[in-house]
C-alpha cells in the first residue's frame, strides 16, 4: 500500500517531512501535495528547456560580436574583471575533454551552465558587458532598459530552475506559480516577441497548475 511509509522508504523522510507538516492530520493529502509537485514540476520542463537555449544563444550572439571571435571564452578569461567567469569555463573545458571530445566553440556554448549565462548579469560585470549584452533583449522596454531589470528575473529563474530539475517543493502557492511562468514568458519576449506564442503550441503550465489548485483547494 502507497502510504506514508511508503514514501518516506522510497523518498526519504526529510523530502517528505514538509508535506507532512503542511497537512498534519491528513497524511493522503500530503501525499496528494506531493504528486501534484512532480506533476507541476515535469510542465515546467518545456518553458525552461526553451528559456534556457534562448538565453544563451542571444548571449552567445552578443559575446561573439563583443570580442569579434566565436571562442570569446579564450578572451573572457585574460580579460580583467572577468576573472570570476574562468571557474565556468575551465570546468566546460574538462567536462568536453574527460569525454573525449575536441573542444571548440559550439561545445562550449552546449556545456556551459545555466549559472554561467545568469552570472553574466551580475553587477560585478556591468561596467565591462552590459552596454554590449543588453543587445540580447531588443524587445525589452526602453524604460526598463537596465542591467537589474534582467538580473533580477534571472537569478530566480536559476534558483526556481534548480527546484524543478531536483525535485523539490515548488507548489505552495497558485499566485507564486502563475507569477513564475509568466515573469519567464515575459523574458522570452524580451529575447525574441515570437516565442512566447510559438511555445504556448506544447507548453502546459497553465493547465497542469489549473488541475493541481483545484486538487489541493488552493483559492
Amino acid at each position: 500500500m502507497q502510504n506514508k511509509h511508503f514514501f518516506e522508504k522510497v523518498f526519504s523522510t526529510d523530502r517528505m517531512s514538509r508535506y507532512y507538516a503542511a497537512y498534519p492530520n491528513d497524511e493522503n493529502k500530503a501525499i496528494v501535495h506531493y504528486q501534484a509537485n512532480i506533476e507541476l514540476s515535469s510542465s515546467f520542463y518545456a518553458c525552461l528547456s526553451v528559456f534556457e537555449v534562448a538565453l544563451r544563444n542571444a548571449l552567445n550572439r552578443e559575446l561573439t560580436t563583443l570580442f569579434k571571435r566565436e571562442d570569446w571564452y579564450k578572451v573572457i578569461a585574460s580579460t580583467p574583471g572577468l576573472n570570476g567567469l574562468n571557474y565556468y569555463i575551465t570546468e566546460a573545458q574538462r567536462h568536453i575533454s574527460n569525454r573525449g571530445e575536441i573542444v571548440n566553440a559550439s561545445k562550449i556554448v552546449a556545456e556551459l551552465t545555466f549559472g554561467f549565462w545568469v552570472s553574466l548579469m551580475n553587477s560585478q560585470y556591468e561596467r565591462i558587458l552590459w552596454h554590449d549584452l543588453r543587445r540580447a533583449f531588443p524587445y525589452l522596454p526602453k524604460v526598463r532598459r537596465q542591467r537589474k531589470n534582467i538580473s533580477a528575473p534571472l537569478n530566480n529563474f536559476r534558483a526556481f530552475r534548480n527546484r524543478v530539475f531536483h525535485n523539490e517543493p515548488i507548489c505552495w502557492s497558485k499566485t507564486y506559480i502563475a507569477r513564475m511562468h509568466r515573469d519567464i514568458l515575459d523574458v522570452l519576449y524580451w529575447i525574441n516577441k515570437d516565442i512566447p506564442a510559438w511555445l504556448a503550441n506544447f507548453d502546459t503550465v497553465d493547465e497542469v497548475l489549473n488541475r493541481v489548485a483545484e486538487r489541493l483547494e488552493w483559492r
